[in-house]
């Protein structure tokens, strides 16, 4: 009997050494297995519940659901954004930090603040998002706390950023490599742009979608459209979304139908107060559409939806006409091209206006053409766009 004992005690005691041992070889998902709960802070975004962009929509799908996975989630949220404020939403904490209203400066303000109180919280991992924010990581690499940051698109290219703006935004996605334990790209080809310019690899993590079924076609006929006879534009009226190029030309093409434009700035700019301005009885400006019930049956019931996003990885509006079988009318870039499989899930456009102009009366007269495409879309939503599979490989990150 003391003999059994004994060997039961050097089982024990080498299985104690193993792991204590391999602690730093287990993978991931299985070292999650053994240890706590994560205690996991996002900073980064405008907040929790405000959807407003694709940070916005990220935080709240990945949120909830390591939440319902039993990890303890954190958000930092812009304190002038939320009238109400409670402490706790769909098990989501929320931290409001100051914030102020400046199209340049808002979210390093608020940044700030968010970092100095992580800093000094019992908190495993932070994820942040928005290359903008990759200084700020001295300080949680001074204080040891674990991060990974989603660094986006190519904010320095962006003609909203000339200047200082462009050169702060390189510098800061530079620093992000350096101070950040694990760097997130949504694209392959983002990956590659990390790895070409500041020689550092990065996990890549797909912005997700969810699949979704024509419900209220009715909503469409608060807007005065019809089914079918209208283009549909969703983004910011912003230069790199090169609305300007895309409204002009569907002005000089043959199309009967409709050209709607979802989007606006939140602030006074001339290039989208020209754009509004454009004389023309088949343009509608809804500005932005917050119902997103609306937003959605926009999408379901469009003749096609045109794509002019030139700077980023997945693209949160093109990801969800894929999602909700739209015809896809994109412009040809190496990131429009992956999510599209070069072709396979739409037609491509060149940033001329000639080609606008010609893709536009090309479709016009493909009708079955445009059918099929709205069949096919929705495959190119593989298992890398589910927010749950999404979800699942932050959780490995973390």
């Amino acid at each position: 009997s003391t003999k059994n004992n004994r060997t039961k005690m050097l089982k024990k005691l080498l299985i104690m050494f193993v792991i204590i041992f391999h602690k730093n070889n287990l993978k991931e998902k299985y070292w999650i297995q053994l240890d706590k709960k994560l205690k996991i802070a996002i900073i980064g975004s405008r907040g929790y519940p405000y959807v407003y962009s694709g940070y916005e929509t990220l935080v709240k799908e990945l949120s909830e659901r390591l939440v319902k996975s039993g990890h303890h989630v954190r958000v930092y949220c812009h304190s002038s954004l939320f009238n109400k404020k409670p402490r706790q939403v769909n098990g989501v904490e929320l931290v409001y930090t100051p914030s102020i209203k400046s199209k340049i400066f808002s979210q390093l303000f608020n940044s700030f603040f968010s970092f100095i109180h992580v800093c000094f919280s019992k908190i495993d991992v932070v994820l942040v998002v928005n290359s903008a924010n990759g200084p700020f990581g001295l300080l949680t690499k001074i204080l040891k706390k674990k991060t990974c940051i989603n660094v986006d698109g190519l904010e320095w290219l962006r003609p909203k950023w000339k200047g200082l703006g462009s050169f702060y935004f390189k510098w800061a996605s530079k620093m992000a490599t350096i101070f950040y334990d694990q760097i997130i790209n949504d694209s392959d080809e983002m990956r590659k742009v990390y790895l070409n310019l500041f020689k550092k690899d990065s996990k890549v993590i797909a912005y997700g979608a969810n699949i979704r079924k024509s419900e209220s076609p009715q909503l469409i006929n608060k807007l005065n459209l019809k089914q079918r006879e209208y283009y549909l534009v969703v983004g910011r009226l912003i230069p790199d979304n090169n609305a300007d190029l895309i409204i002009n030309g569907f002005i000089k093409s043959n199309s009967k139908k409709k050209l709607v434009i979802v989007g606006d700035v939140s602030y006074k700019d001339s290039y989208a107060s020209n754009l509004k301005k454009l004389s023309d009885e088949r343009l509608v400006f809804t500005g932005y559409v917050k119902d997103q019930n609306i937003l959605a049956e926009l999408y379901l019931n469009c003749y096609a939806y045109i794509h002019g996003h030139e700077f980023g990885g997945t693209n949160p509006t093109m990801i969800k006409a894929m999602a909700y079988g739209c015809a896809i009318l994109a412009l040809d870039t190496v990131f429009c091209q992956e999510m599209l499989q070069k072709g396979k899930f739409g037609l491509f456009f060149k940033k001329e206006i000639f080609s606008i102009i010609n893709t536009i009366n090309y479709c016009e007269k493909e009708n079955v053409l445009m059918d099929k495409l709205r069949q096919e879309s929705v495959n190119g939503i593989t298992e890398k766009y589910d927010w749950n599979f999404v979800a699942s490989q932050y959780l490995e990150v973390f």
